[in-house]
Protein backbone atom coordinates (compact mmCIF):
# COMPACT_ATOMS: atom_id res chain seq x y z
CA UNK A 1 0.00 0.00 0.00
CA UNK A 2 1.35 3.43 -0.93
CA UNK A 3 0.77 6.27 1.46
CA UNK A 4 0.62 9.73 -0.08
CA UNK A 5 2.35 12.50 1.79
CA UNK A 6 -0.23 14.90 3.24
CA UNK A 7 2.17 17.80 2.61
CA UNK A 8 1.74 17.46 -1.15
CA UNK A 9 0.13 20.52 -2.71
CA UNK A 10 -3.50 20.06 -3.64
CA UNK A 11 -4.25 19.64 -7.33
CA UNK A 12 -7.77 20.97 -6.87
CA UNK A 13 -8.48 24.45 -8.12
CA UNK A 14 -8.97 27.09 -5.43
CA UNK A 15 -12.49 27.69 -4.16
CA UNK A 16 -14.52 30.52 -5.63
CA UNK A 17 -14.16 32.33 -2.30
CA UNK A 18 -10.36 32.30 -2.42
CA UNK A 19 -10.37 33.26 -6.11
CA UNK A 20 -12.68 36.17 -5.26
CA UNK A 21 -10.36 37.21 -2.42
CA UNK A 22 -7.41 37.31 -4.84
CA UNK A 23 -9.41 39.37 -7.33
CA UNK A 24 -10.40 41.88 -4.62
CA UNK A 25 -6.84 42.15 -3.31
CA UNK A 26 -5.54 42.85 -6.82
CA UNK A 27 -8.20 45.54 -7.50
CA UNK A 28 -8.86 47.35 -4.23
CA UNK A 29 -8.49 50.93 -5.59
CA UNK A 30 -10.64 50.18 -8.64
CA UNK A 31 -13.32 48.51 -6.51
CA UNK A 32 -13.32 51.48 -4.14
CA UNK A 33 -13.68 53.82 -7.12
CA UNK A 34 -16.51 51.71 -8.55
CA UNK A 35 -18.33 51.54 -5.22
CA UNK A 36 -18.13 55.33 -4.88
CA UNK A 37 -19.16 55.98 -8.49
CA UNK A 38 -22.17 53.71 -8.12
CA UNK A 39 -23.06 55.36 -4.82
CA UNK A 40 -23.14 58.71 -6.64
CA UNK A 41 -25.39 57.20 -9.33
CA UNK A 42 -27.67 55.38 -6.92
CA UNK A 43 -28.06 58.32 -4.54
CA UNK A 44 -29.57 57.40 -1.21
CA UNK A 45 -30.86 53.99 -2.32
CA UNK A 46 -29.71 51.40 0.21
CA UNK A 47 -28.13 49.18 -2.44
CA UNK A 48 -24.95 47.21 -1.84
CA UNK A 49 -22.63 46.19 -4.65
CA UNK A 50 -22.63 42.46 -5.28
CA UNK A 51 -20.69 40.03 -7.41
CA UNK A 52 -22.81 37.24 -8.84
CA UNK A 53 -20.68 34.36 -10.06
CA UNK A 54 -23.33 32.69 -12.23
CA UNK A 55 -23.36 32.23 -15.14
CA UNK A 56 -20.11 34.22 -15.31
CA UNK A 57 -18.80 36.72 -12.73
CA UNK A 58 -20.60 40.07 -13.00
CA UNK A 59 -21.65 42.95 -10.77
CA UNK A 60 -25.18 43.34 -9.44
CA UNK A 61 -27.01 45.74 -7.17
CA UNK A 62 -28.19 44.10 -3.96
CA UNK A 63 -31.09 46.09 -2.52
CA UNK A 64 -31.29 45.97 1.26
CA UNK A 65 -34.83 44.59 0.99
CA UNK A 66 -33.51 41.58 -0.95
CA UNK A 67 -30.82 40.94 1.68
CA UNK A 68 -33.49 41.17 4.40
CA UNK A 69 -35.73 38.68 2.55
CA UNK A 70 -32.80 36.30 2.13
CA UNK A 71 -32.02 36.64 5.83
CA UNK A 72 -35.58 35.60 6.72
CA UNK A 73 -35.42 32.60 4.38
CA UNK A 74 -32.15 31.39 5.97
CA UNK A 75 -33.46 31.69 9.53
CA UNK A 76 -31.69 34.98 10.33
CA UNK A 77 -28.19 33.64 9.65
CA UNK A 78 -27.32 36.84 7.77
CA UNK A 79 -28.09 39.13 10.71
CA UNK A 80 -24.43 40.10 11.13
CA UNK A 81 -24.15 40.93 7.42
CA UNK A 82 -27.24 43.16 7.72
CA UNK A 83 -25.64 44.93 10.69
CA UNK A 84 -22.51 45.65 8.65
CA UNK A 85 -24.61 46.92 5.73
CA UNK A 86 -26.55 49.17 8.14
CA UNK A 87 -23.33 50.65 9.52
CA UNK A 88 -21.67 51.07 6.12
CA UNK A 89 -19.73 54.32 5.67
CA UNK A 90 -19.29 54.61 1.88
CA UNK A 91 -16.92 57.56 2.12
CA UNK A 92 -14.38 55.32 3.95
CA UNK A 93 -15.29 51.68 3.36
CA UNK A 94 -16.05 49.21 0.60
CA UNK A 95 -18.60 46.43 1.00
CA UNK A 96 -19.25 43.76 -1.63
CA UNK A 97 -21.42 40.69 -1.37
CA UNK A 98 -20.13 37.68 -3.28
CA UNK A 99 -22.94 35.39 -4.42
CA UNK A 100 -22.14 31.90 -5.57
CA UNK A 101 -23.25 28.31 -5.29
CA UNK A 102 -25.88 28.71 -2.55
CA UNK A 103 -23.50 30.80 -0.42
CA UNK A 104 -22.78 34.45 0.17
CA UNK A 105 -19.43 35.96 1.08
CA UNK A 106 -19.04 39.37 2.64
CA UNK A 107 -16.10 41.39 1.37
CA UNK A 108 -15.27 44.42 3.48
CA UNK A 109 -12.28 46.72 3.63
CA UNK A 110 -11.39 50.25 4.61
CA UNK A 111 -9.98 52.01 1.60
CA UNK A 112 -6.82 54.08 1.72
CA UNK A 113 -7.09 56.37 -0.15
CA UNK A 114 -10.80 56.82 0.43
CA UNK A 115 -13.35 55.69 -2.18
CA UNK A 116 -14.04 59.29 -3.31
CA UNK A 117 -10.28 59.85 -3.75
CA UNK A 118 -9.88 56.55 -5.62
CA UNK A 119 -12.71 57.54 -7.97
CA UNK A 120 -11.08 60.91 -8.61
CA UNK A 121 -7.54 59.52 -9.00
CA UNK A 122 -8.53 56.68 -11.34
CA UNK A 123 -10.57 59.10 -13.41
CA UNK A 124 -12.78 56.57 -15.21
CA UNK A 125 -16.54 56.57 -15.47
CA UNK A 126 -18.64 53.85 -13.85
CA UNK A 127 -19.37 52.02 -17.11
CA UNK A 128 -15.67 51.78 -17.95
CA UNK A 129 -14.82 50.57 -14.43
CA UNK A 130 -17.60 47.96 -14.58
CA UNK A 131 -16.41 46.61 -17.93
CA UNK A 132 -12.72 46.52 -16.98
CA UNK A 133 -13.36 44.89 -13.60
CA UNK A 134 -15.78 42.32 -15.02
CA UNK A 135 -13.26 41.44 -17.74
CA UNK A 136 -10.56 41.00 -15.10
CA UNK A 137 -12.90 38.95 -12.88
CA UNK A 138 -13.63 36.60 -15.74
CA UNK A 139 -9.90 36.09 -16.31
CA UNK A 140 -9.07 35.56 -12.63
CA UNK A 141 -12.08 33.55 -11.40
CA UNK A 142 -12.37 30.15 -13.04
CA UNK A 143 -15.32 28.10 -11.84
Amino acid sequence: MIKLDSNQPSLEKPSWQSQLDRFVEAHRPELAALAWGLRLQWGEQPDTLGIDLKPTPHFVACPKSAIEQLNVSVENRLQELLGIVDGYQPEKEVILIGIGFDRVKLIYFESNPTPPDCFEQIGKDVDTLLKELEDSMNQMIKL
